[in-house]
């Protein structure tokens, strides 16, 4: 489905981004990685992505956080791999705290990493596929790019600006041969939500076991978490010719979260 096509995910040394790249993979994607964890391990998963599946994979150490690293990550991108079609942005980090708690330095971090790197990321490589009349960027947003849940002022203003950004860089592009589209999953057991569930049994004085049941999982339907499997498959049909007609939507995939 894929084959001969270049895609750069963020935040895809684990969970969600690497669901996704090993989904694209699978269909004869090159890929490059970026993300941040142990050098050793980042290799191997680099080595056993290409060996598997007979392509070929890179790895950005981009800090997400700083504009000039991500201009470098799409530069060497297509100098190593000759163009980009498929852009995933996928980074994000998380922190939890009343709005009259919420520490400065997290606020800026998370708005840097969750929503200011995909604009500089889409910016990076957005010349190559115009010029190629032909490219999917992916945003990962979030059930909370539609919706807010206490305690996450940071992130949920973040999520909801990829929304907006997925529509106007859907606009922008719109007959270039160009989609945008937005996934909004709501809570998939990942590394990131795993981290989460100490802190929100603190804000919330629960234990771990009753703060997934009652908060995690209260307004997903389904009363399990998607999967990264499941993100991976959508993520490779909006990037197939099958979803040319797709632009501009966020789709969540949240357990009926969001029907409420």
């Amino acid at each position: 489905m894929l084959k001969g096509k270049v895609a750069v995910i963020t935040g895809s040394t684990s969970g969600i981004g690497l669901g996704i790249a090993t989904a694209f993979a699978a269909q004869g994607a090159g890929i490059v990685l970026n993300g941040f964890g142990d050098a050793a391990e980042i290799e191997r998963t680099r080595s056993d992505l290409a060996s598997r599946h007979g392509v070929k994979v890179t790895y950005s150490p981009a800090d997400m956080s700083k504009p000039s690293e991500i201009a470098k990550m799409g530069a060497d991108a297509i100098k190593d791999h000759g163009k980009v079609d498929i852009l995933v942005n996928n980074a994000g980090i998380q922190f939890v705290a009343p709005i009259d708690e919420f520490p400065e330095d997290k606020w800026n971090a998370i708005i840097a990493i969750n929503l200011s790197s995909a604009f500089h990321a889409t910016k990076a490589v957005l010349p190559d596929m115009k010029k190629r009349k032909w490219g999917r960027i992916i945003n990962i947003a979030s059930a909370h790019g539609l919706i807010a849940s206490a305690y996450k002022s940071a992130y949920v203003a973040a999520k909801h600006g990829v929304v907006g950004l997925t529509k106007v860089t859907a606009m922008e592009t719109a007959e270039l041969g160009i989609t945008c589209n937005a996934i909004c999953p709501g809570y998939v057991w990942t590394p990131l939500v795993q981290k989460q569930i100490p802190d929100q049994a603190k804000a919330h004085n629960m234990s771990e076991e009753e703060v997934i049941k009652k908060v995690f999982l209260l307004n997903q339907p389904t009363k399990k978490f998607a999967t990264i499997e499941e993100i991976g498959a959508l993520a490779l049909y909006l990037a197939s010719d099958a979803a040319g007609s797709m632009t501009g939507t966020a789709l969540p995939i949240d357990g009926g979260w969001t029907a409420h």
